[in-house]
């Protein structure tokens, strides 16, 4: 198994933690599901792929405004959507995913801009993308989000999710704002995606709308399940852990997906609440044995000075 292979494996799970990384934003620390974040990381990659084939701007560039214009998307649908509860919440979010996806595989475009022309041409997609996306670059994008995500989690913003994920009705009656909490968790998890999409689609090279069905959609939101809501340590090994599992499974064929659907039922089976069960790592005893100094008790000085004489 050569790096170059291994490298594939990793950039793929980068960009993918990045996406189930702001899910778990908003389904496992807000508890609203949702199954149409496909759309977001579509209107990321075509955004980002605008950017820089037809503007020629720099990579890192185009996938802030990526992130920002799927963000802007987010905020929209949440002005519509966020006082929806329940099914209707998911039912509406499959809807958009999926709209999104038929627009740009309907969308016959040309435009000339210095002095190249650049089409959309539906279903066809796009071709001959540069590839800037690298092992290292899309590691770092990933320590900065998970970091953010962390310190987000531990502000007041993250505890206001995530008592609306507990009682919507009760988080309301204490005062907080359960609708800019809802709106701030879409946003965010709508920015992950659009990045997200920027770094797949300078790492394929290639972009077709079939890319982002709903099953990806359903991906996602099995990954954040299966690795546990409420915790990006789970977040971070059901990511890892489902990406490469379908590769180790290649040996077998077309079994592979049968055995890797299987394993993933065993786990809720046997872990119903994810590998991580909402905790992190600092939460495990291992951990805090290892970084947890004990404190010894501190015996007097014999240095003779109590003595009798």
């Amino acid at each position: 198994m050569s790096w170059y292979y291994i490298e594939g494996i990793l950039i793929q799970s980068c960009y993918t933690l990045l996406i189930v990384l702001g899910l778990s934003i908003l389904t496992g620390y807000t508890g609203m599901f949702s199954f149409g974040h496909a759309g977001f990381v579509c209107i990321g990659a075509y955004i980002a792929v605008i950017c820089t084939m037809s503007f020629g701007l720099p990579y890192l560039v185009a996938l802030i405004i990526a992130g920002l214009v799927a963000m802007a998307l987010g905020a929209l649908l949440g002005k519509i959507t966020l006082n929806l509860k329940g099914d209707y919440f998911c039912i509406a979010t499959l809807g958009v995913g999926e709209a999104i996806r038929l627009i740009f595989n309907n969308l016959q475009l040309s435009w000339t801009a210095n002095g190249k022309e650049f089409v959309l041409d539906g279903a066809k997609g796009i071709a001959s993308i540069p590839l800037k996306t690298t092992f290292v670059g899309s590691l770092v994008i990933v320590l900065v989000f998970v970091t953010a995500t962390a310190l987000l989690m531990n502000s007041k913003h993250g505890r206001s999710m995530l008592a609306v994920r507990e009682d919507e009705l009760a988080a309301q009656m204490s005062g907080i704002n359960t609708f800019r909490s809802k709106m701030l968790a879409m946003c965010m998890s709508a920015l992950y995606a659009g990045i997200a999409g920027g770094m797949l689609a300078h790492y394929f090279g290639y972009l077709q709308p079939k890319m982002f069905m709903m099953v990806k959609s359903t991906e996602y939101t099995i990954m954040v399940i299966f690795g546990g809501m409420g915790s990006i340590t789970g977040a971070v090994l059901g990511t890892v852990l489902l990406c490469a599992l379908p590769e180790l499974l290649r040996a077998v064929g077309d079994w592979r997906l049968v055995m890797y659907g299987l394993a993933v039922i065993i786990i809720m089976i046997v872990r119903p609440r994810g590998l991580m069960g909402g905790k992190e790592i600092t939460d495990l005893k291992i951990f805090r044995a290892l970084f947890t100094a004990k404190k010894k008790p501190t015996l007097p000085a014999e240095d003779g000075s109590g003595a009798d004489s």
